[in-house]
């Protein structure tokens, strides 16, 4: 009997996992195929593709902005309620990007489009933590981790489809029959967790909070683009630290901080959000500078290079099959030493690849590195939440929600200056060269293994309730001594 209760329990916590999951593919597939669609975006509103940009960055800065206060909204009306709300945004304002007519139409679809965001990602990872037992966490993060892991890389060959046999309305509209399904799922399935402490509002951390996250993601957007404007770009960074001290200061000195930096005492929580978004940063990198590689450095057609790319992704799906049991065998802190410089060394095989390379050889470098991408997120996700208590869940997620983010968009803009900064050395020839890849692909495999030190300070046993480790060592001696018994 009770067998049968814990495996339904575990049924249903992967169910939630996996509605959570295609919420997260949305957003993410969303996002990232985009960027294909921007020409004819443009043309269809009869602006440059330039100005359309800022329908990119609305929709970063309003997630910068909004994600800090998901955890409060989330513990202040619960979390199933926050979640299929969010969802709905999300889809509506797909509805209106997808029927937008003009700029300031779609940017404004954008911003609620953000808004939706914001509230998706941090509050849908609390309802897989308060919905799944710990000894279950493992495979539950990793069903979380792998949507947006693919999104990011298949984003935008499939944009690119969607607007060169379809329309660009599409990438949008294709959201809604997905969000309705998630609507009805949520409600049917997901419990609604709240806190049972009522906390007010940290209003003042919230502005001065969002003020320095908004700046902070809009000087790295501005770093990303090709006409970047160096001057406007350091302004918004200078002001980002600015507010962020101003931010911090407020939270040490309020009772109800709306970022809970008490959390960072949990060294398995501290090391991945810190230490992990160096990590981040390199992995975030990839999606941007393969795709460039194989169609500038290399003359592939975009249909090559997607197809090339799908591997990649490929890795990521390959991965989450073995996962689970490599942590167990290993646990996290083994892992994470040896997986991080394998990270560094696939990012270092990338910028080695030449346009006379034999495609099976392409191909198992880029299905190594999703290998141990998909490993590495899967690790560093799970670990993070293995010893936060109930009622951080919500604080937890948002600050590792709105870390992520910012270290995504900063390997982003890490790899086109590493890749502008190529051309300056070698002399602003037109165009890039495979030279200038590698030299990329080398100070990215530089960030990742910047990040391995301070794993050397997690203890063997870090994240044991997690991964089951500690049990398959204590199995041993017991049984060798019961051979000596006689």
């Amino acid at each position: 009997m009770n067998q049968s209760v814990s495996q339904e329990s575990s049924d249903r916590s992967q169910l939630v996992a996996f509605i959570v999951a295609v919420a997260f593919f949305m957003e993410n597939l969303d996002g990232t195929a985009i960027a294909t669609a921007l020409p004819q975006m443009a043309l269809s509103f009869g602006v440059s593709p330039a100005h359309l940009s800022i329908g990119i960055t609305a929709y970063l800065v309003t997630l910068a902005i909004f994600i800090p206060i998901s955890g409060w909204i989330a513990d202040r009306f619960g979390a199933r309620t926050v979640f299929g709300t969010a969802v709905a945004v999300f889809t509506i304002a797909s509805v209106f990007c997808g029927v937008s007519s003009g700029l300031i139409q779609f940017i404004l679809a954008r911003i609620l489009q953000g808004i939706g965001g914001a509230m998706m990602v941090p509050v849908g990872r609390v309802v897989v933590l308060r919905s799944t037992p710990k000894n279950q966490l493992i495979r539950a993060i990793a069903t979380i981790t792998w949507p947006g892991l693919i999104a990011t890389v298949i984003g935008p060959p499939v944009g690119g489809f969607i607007t060169t046999y379809f329309t660009w309305h599409w990438i949008f509209l294709i959201n809604v029959p997905i969000g309705l399904a998630g609507i009805v799922l949520v409600r049917k399935f997901v419990a609604n967790f709240r806190s049972e402490k009522r906390r007010p509002l940290d209003l003042t951390g919230f502005l001065l909070g969002a003020v320095c996250l908004s700046c902070l993601m809009y000087g790295v957007e501005l770093l990303g683009r090709e006409d970047a404007n160096w001057s406007m770009a350091a302004l918004f960074l200078l002001l980002s630290l600015v507010f962020g001290w101003f931010t911090i200061r407020q939270e040490r000195r309020t009772a109800w901080p709306i970022f809970d930096f008490s959390l960072l005492k949990i060294p398995t929580y501290a090391l991945p959000l810190l230490a992990g978004s160096l990590t981040v940063v390199a992995i975030g990198a990839a999606p941007f500078l393969l795709p460039l590689m194989f169609q500038t450095g290399f003359g592939m057609s975009p249909f090559e290079s997607g197809l090339l790319v799908l591997v990649y992704a490929a890795g990521n799906l390959l991965m989450k099959t073995v996962t689970t049991r490599t942590l167990k065998r290993f646990g996290f802190r083994a892992v994470l030493l040896t997986n991080t410089p394998l990270i560094a060394f696939f990012a270092i095989a990338c910028g080695l690849l030449a346009a006379d390379t034999p495609v099976p050889v392409i191909a198992a470098v880029l299905l190594g590195a999703g290998l141990v991408r998909s490993l590495q997120f899967t690790s560093l996700n799970t670990l993070a939440f293995s010893d936060v208590p109930v009622d951080g869940m919500s604080s937890a997620s948002m600050m590792y929600s709105t870390i992520q983010q910012l270290a995504f968009g900063i390997g982003i803009a890490f790899a086109a200056v590493a890749l502008r900064f190529a051309t300056m050395i070698r002399g602003h020839v037109h165009g890039y060269q495979p030279s200038d890849f590698r030299a990329a692909f080398g100070l990215v495999a530089a960030v990742a293994l910047l990040s391995l030190p301070p794993y050397l300070r997690l203890s063997r046993h870090a994240g044991v309730e997690v991964s089951g480790r500690r049990q398959t060592e204590k199995e041993t001696p017991v049984i060798t001594r019961r051979k000596r018994e006689p």
